[in-house]
């Protein structure tokens, strides 16, 4: 079924008449405009389309030079990918402080989703804890901004190249003492859980080079000799 953008009109009108609105569509520039019938309030503006687009973003905020009260309004869909693009187009709506509804057609349910009110990010402290950690015990800026997860080079990836070059240079080591000379606390952790295929546990405690690991030492060079 091809869906119109008209055809979220009438089951959104009567949503909004069933609260107490007013309700007249292109009116101005607005798509949908809803005031109270008892005439004490602001106006209301919806904006409808059928599909998120970032023009539909972009008209909702230019109508929040009219008022506060502004809702944009998608036809719903089924799915995974559906479901994914709702949680974060939620989430944008929010931070926007615009309001959100969804349409199921053909049989009209309306759905708010969010209102159009101010809203304050929360700030998640392990998250920048983590943030911070990361960048502080980074060697150097081994990666390019932008660049892919593929190839990125974490300082725990580094830390892992500088277990391999201990193990490389010396051989088959117990973990606490690669962990000593590598200046990673978490060599035990990383040999162990060889993510990256470098590693084999030789008896207990003690880990050894693979051939996978000798080959990381000589793609990256150049960076192990910075770190060591």
């Amino acid at each position: 079924m091809s869906i119109k953008e008209t055809d979220l009109y009438a089951p959104i009108k009567a949503h909004f008449v069933s609260m107490g609105y007013a309700v007249k569509g292109e009116v101005g520039a607005a798509d949908m405009v809803a005031m109270p019938v008892s005439g004490d309030g602001d106006p209301i503006v919806i904006e409808l389309k059928t599909g998120f687009t970032l023009s539909l973003f972009h008209q909702a905020i230019n109508r929040q030079s009219m008022t506060d009260s502004v809702y944009i309004a998608v036809p719903h869909k089924a799915g995974k990918t559906a479901l994914k693009s709702m949680r974060r187009n939620k989430m944008l709506c929010r931070r926007l402080c615009i309001g959100l509804i969804t349409v199921r057609l053909p049989e009209g349910r309306v759905v708010v989703h969010t209102e159009p009110k101010p809203f304050t990010p929360r700030k998640i402290k392990a998250r920048k804890t983590k943030l911070i950690a990361e960048f502080e015990s980074r060697h150097g800026d081994p990666n390019t901004g932008g660049m892919t997860t593929e190839g990125l080079m974490t300082s725990y990836r580094q830390g892992a190249l500088r277990c391999a070059k201990v193990l490389h240079d010396e051989g088959a080591c117990k973990a606490s003492y690669v962990a000593k000379m590598a200046g990673f606390d978490k060599a035990r952790t990383a040999m162990a859980a060889n993510h990256y295929g470098w590693f084999e546990k030789i008896d207990r405690g003690i880990y050894g080079l693979t051939p996978e690991g000798a080959k990381a030492l000589e793609e990256h060079a150049d960076e192990v000799a910075s770190m060591m």
